[in-house]
């Protein structure tokens, strides 16, 4: 076990929330070593955005794009911050973060907390070479007006980040996730692109979506992203389901990831590749643990993936073992990188 692996185990003993905040005190303190080179096999891409490896950071780790220091040195092919909001708000009351063991799971009701986009475009502004780094969009919870919001932070962040992700999905805000719905999507995807201009803005936009949509929704958000010029889409968010979980603070609400949202999130995924059909670059997360994890997604159609909750358990050196596992798996089976698997998967 590395040393920062054994740092994970420590924090595990702490309260989650206080966990979390000496997670990224760390991160942007602490001298950690380089991750190594990538093995070519590893190479994918998404949106016009090359990758190194198509292992991902999802956004809610680094909130307000302050640790990009630390992250960019753990082997990740590509971090999401967020999600940041226009103006900074608290959240929701603590505790607002659950650690679920005997699940190996995590459910949260944080509410977007954040310190809203002036920190987070200063955080980008400082960001280190060479790291690919998404900003994750949300919309403040009294705003009487959600589309402005994700404009707003497009037009503020322009320049700064190498994609930007539309989140309607977290169940933590109230109304966000009605703007799943046509006439609300069509209206807040019809403004981020005109925000984006003719040309279509420097930076891919991405959805991310829930993972509690039938298919014909997931059908439904897909046609609606390729109308108003949606880059690619991320499938996806927490869950509002409790699949029998046995861990003391399963009926706690807010969204559930970790393990018991894969089934979840896999399906969605096998959802929205039928709909894409190939049109439509794709995101995997939700649940994905292992390199047997990752290359699911792939084979499903995703371009790349992203972990989250997995790391709380098995530690940052969960990046590294995925990405060797994974490698092995893409050659076993003939592949040349992981773009070509994934193009295989459809």
């Amino acid at each position: 076990m590395s040393l920062s692996d054994l740092g994970a185990a420590a924090l595990r003993r702490l309260d989650p929330e206080d966990a979390h905040g000496w997670a990224i005190t760390a991160l942007k303190t602490l001298p950690l070593p380089r991750a190594r080179a990538d093995d070519p096999i590893l190479a994918t891409r998404i949106a016009g955005l090359e990758l190194t490896n198509p292992v991902g950071l999802a956004a809610g780790l680094d909130k307000n794009a302050e640790a990009l220091k630390g992250l960019s040195r753990l082997g990740f092919g590509f971090i999401e911050c967020g999600s940041v909001t226009p103006l900074a708000q608290a959240g929701n009351p603590r505790p607002r973060l659950f650690r679920l063991s005997e699940d190996r799971a995590v459910i949260n009701r944080m509410g977007f907390n954040n310190r809203g986009l002036e920190a987070f475009a200063a955080g980008l502004a400082a960001r280190p070479a060479g790291v690919v780094v998404g900003g994750n969009l949300g919309a403040n919870k009294d705003t009487e007006d959600k589309a402005a919001d994700y404009v707003a932070g497009l037009r503020r962040l322009d320049g700064l980040a190498d994609y930007f992700t539309v989140n309607i999905s977290s169940p933590n805000t109230p109304g966000l996730r009605a703007l799943q719905g046509r006439e609300a999507l069509d209206d807040l995807l019809g403004r981020v692109a005109e925000a984006r201009g003719p040309d279509g803005g420097r930076a891919p936009v991405f959805l991310k979506i829930a993972p509690d949509l039938t298919s014909a929704e997931i059908g439904m958000i897909v046609e609606a992203a390729l109308a108003h010029g949606i880059d690619a889409l991320i499938v996806s968010n927490t869950t509002l389901e409790r699949p029998g979980l046995t861990s003391p603070d399963a009926g706690q609400s807010g969204g559930l990831s970790g393990a018991p949202l894969k089934p979840f999130a896999l399906a969605a995924l096998r959802a929205a590749a039928e709909a894409a059909a190939g049109r439509l670059p794709l995101i995997g997360v939700g649940g994905i643990a292992s390199g047997e994890d990752a290359y699911a997604r792939v084979r499903a159609g995703a371009a790349a993936v992203q972990i989250y909750s997995a790391l709380v358990y098995e530690g940052p050196g969960l990046v590294g073992r995925i990405k060797r596992d994974l490698a092995a798996r893409l050659r076993a089976d003939g592949f040349a990188n992981a773009f070509e698997a994934s193009r295989a998967g459809r």
